[in-house]
């Protein structure tokens, strides 16, 4: 039955969908009955993929989706699909990869013209209405790709399904497995560290993106050998930029990136997933330096995740929009007569500390930076607390951007678990809390032991990509090291079971992003490819290596390694995007178990446990005396729970019982460098 020629995305539970409901264009949802449609009319598909924050996504939409003229040529000459790429990453994943393939540079709007069957076979990302920036104008294009339709169909369509082939080979490849080593983490690391600006930190150039995988990286290196360049720079780099435009000085809260090389100028949108991973960055950067400004982030941006980014019942939302009254950064932004409006006569000692830039290029009100560089660790004292009160009081009498309020299941898993960290290092009960609310309230959305992707009140899209399984494993494991609460190692196993059920890969190399029944897809990628956040591939390793260690099976440590070798495999042919599959190594050949015996009241290992996080280590807790039954470590020794004491084990070697706190907090300290290094 032929879909009916209207705009079909007014029930879609996709904000982003629904910022499109009222466009002349006939666009519909990405599904078998779109797809059917286009074999039907032997039209091709203009494909349409962005999301909600996107800055050129609205630019696009303002200049041609609604356009009328621009709307009835789409709607005369393609079947038109929009795509919500954070509801389907799937499906931007092979799509980004096509463009990519064909030598363009990616990005959002991502603007791709397919055959009827979907296979690719030309693309861009934003094109304007009318040529400019050296761009074709759209509507010309619309015709030049029209015309060859027409003229060359069966040409376009051999190329499609080579390029098809290729993409398939590279997202769904299959590649023998790869012998492990310490070596490979410092093989990726040391091109990196080459790479960083060693001024302002991050990658040399701009634009400049948080990169947390990358930082990652390096972070894995330091500890592994000790070498403490691998540590400064990242610390150069979340100094750099915690103190520059990119980061919310008022109301907390990292932006997606910055255009400029100096982390000044932000591009505004704020992302759930770089702020989960700002908190997990911090933790660890706080635990090994004790620096203010660290602990300021921390508690600046999870305060930020809760006042102002969690739903209704608990769960966190996806973002924050660039734009607010037609404006990008509008909300954001200073001049310094508000300021001194909104202080008075104490702006002059705000401004001792604070700074406004109107970089070249930039054409809005200033920037807010902090210009006295924050890395001593010394309070600003509670004038300037205030002080930024006042200034987000004043704030929130603007028009706020707009807030995609669906609550994507991946993206809480890493909030959860960066929360539940923070928790611990800081004795923050409340921040426990939370992440426990949008623990539940995830998993509550299960139905038939399988998660969705996407939940926006009732509206929830199933069936779930393999990173929300790794990413709620990883929270859950998070959780019970918080809280001593075995349920959340339960749940882990019956999510990893739901996991091995929906998206393992028949031959047992690893897993499939999309679920076996997802039947709207061209092709089953791996997920091993990091973009802002680390793989699905990686995150899955990490969740079955951290839920070894955690109930000390060996059988799941054995599906750890074997999984990190058939992924190191497939990584080592991928020209970028393979730091999350190299960063779990360490997790796999070498796994951190760290189990501390306490007394029945009082903690005395614990507390250095929690100021010193590390990637590599689960932590576990158990009264003395309790009657959780016989706890064996790595290697077959059993704990005697009678005796308080600290037990750490490096893979299947374990030191000797550590009966005093002092002697644990060297024993957590990375090793020191060799003198090669």
């Amino acid at each position: 039955m032929p879909l009916p020629a209207e705009n079909l995305l007014s029930k879609e539970a996709s904000p982003y969908l629904r910022q499109h409901k009222d466009n002349p264009v006939h666009w519909r949802p990405w599904s078998k009955e779109a797809l059917a449609e286009a074999q039907e009319t032997g039209r091709p598909i203009l494909l349409s993929i962005g999301y909600a924050a996107c800055h050129w996504c609205h630019v696009m939409a303002h200049e041609s989706f609604e356009d009328e003229s621009v709307a009835a040529l789409m709607n005369r000459l393609f079947v038109n699909i929009k795509v919500d790429r954070e509801e389907r990453p799937d499906i931007d994943q092979i799509y980004m990869a096509a463009l990519a393939a064909t030598g363009e540079q990616g990005g959002w709007p991502l603007t791709m013209f397919l055959t009827p069957e979907g296979k690719p076979f030309w693309g861009g990302t934003y094109f304007p209405k009318e040529p400019r920036y050296g761009r074709a104008g759209f509507m010309q294009i619309l015709d030049a790709i029209h015309r060859a339709w027409q003229e060359k169909k069966s040409e376009i369509t051999a190329d499609a399904a080579r390029l098809t082939a290729h993409v398939e080979s590279q997202l769904a490849q299959s590649r023998d497995p790869s012998p492990l080593s310490g070596e490979q983490v410092a093989a990726l690391a040391d091109p990196y560290l080459a790479a960083i600006d060693p001024e302002r930190g991050g990658l040399k150039g701009a634009p400049k993106f948080p990169n947390a995988p990358i930082m990652t990286t390096l972070w894995t290196q330091w500890l592994e050998s000790g070498d403490t360049r691998y540590r400064d720079a990242v610390l150069l780099s979340l100094r750099a930029m915690l103190n520059g435009g990119i980061y919310d000085h008022i109301g907390g809260g990292l932006c997606r990136y910055s255009t400029d090389a100096d982390w000044m100028v932000p591009h505004f949108e704020k992302m759930l997933y770089d702020n989960a991973q700002l908190l997990t960055l911090c933790s660890w950067t706080y635990g090994a330096t004790g620096e203010k400004l660290f602990q300021e982030r921390i508690e600046g941006t999870t305060s930020w995740l809760l006042r102002k980014m969690r739903s209704d019942d608990g769960a966190f939302t996806s973002s924050l929009d660039a734009d607010s009254d037609g404006e990008e950064g509008k909300f954001y932004t200073w001049t310094r007569e508000e300021i001194d409006a909104a202080l008075g006569r104490d702006a002059t000692r705000f401004f001792e500390i604070y700074s406004l830039s109107s970089p070249p290029g930039w054409e809005g009100h200033p920037i807010l930076y902090r210009s006295a560089v924050r890395t001593a660790d010394k309070d600003d004292g509670p004038d300037l607390t205030a002080q930024l009160e006042e200034l987000r009081s004043a704030r929130e009498k603007r028009i706020r951007p707009g807030r995609d309020d669906k609550v994507l299941v991946d993206w809480n898993g890493l909030a959860i678990r960066a929360i539940a960290q923070c928790a611990r290092q800081f004795d923050r009960p409340d921040w426990l809390e939370a992440a426990e609310i949008a623990y539940r309230t995830v998993t509550e959305s299960m139905h038939g032991n399988r998660l969705p992707h996407s939940i926006l009140g009732e509206q929830k899209l199933y069936p779930g990509l393999s990173s929300d399984y790794a990413a709620m494993m990883n929270a859950a494991v998070s959780l019970y090291e918080a809280t001593g609460k075995a349920a959340y190692l339960d749940d882990a196993s019956r999510m990893l079971a739901a996991l091995d059920c929906w998206h393992a890969d028949p031959a047992g190399t690893g897993y499939h992003l999309s679920a076996t029944d997802s039947g709207d897809v061209i092709m089953r990628v791996r997920g091993d490819v990091d973009d802002a956040m680390p793989s699905a591939t990686a995150q899955i390793i990490e969740a079955i290596a951290r839920l070894a260690s955690a109930t000390g099976d060996a059988g799941l440590a054995a599906k750890a390694f074997d999984s990190t070798a058939s992924a190191v495999g497939r990584a080592i042919h991928q020209r970028y995007g393979q730091s999350g599959i190299v960063n779990a190594i360490p997790l796999a050949m070498t796994p951190r178990k760290l189990v501390m015996v306490e007394p029945g009241s009082g903690l005395r290992f614990v507390p250095e446990a929690n100021r010193t996080p590390d990637p590599r280590r689960v932590d576990i807790a158990i009264q003395s005396a309790s009657t959780v039954g016989k706890i064996v470590l790595p290697g077959g020794a059993e704990i005697d729970p009678s005796r308080q004491a600290a037990y750490l084990c490096v893979g299947t070697t374990c030191l000797p019982p550590i009966d005093d706190p002092a002697i644990l907090r060297d024993a957590l300290k990375p090793a020191p460098a060799s003198p090669a290094s």
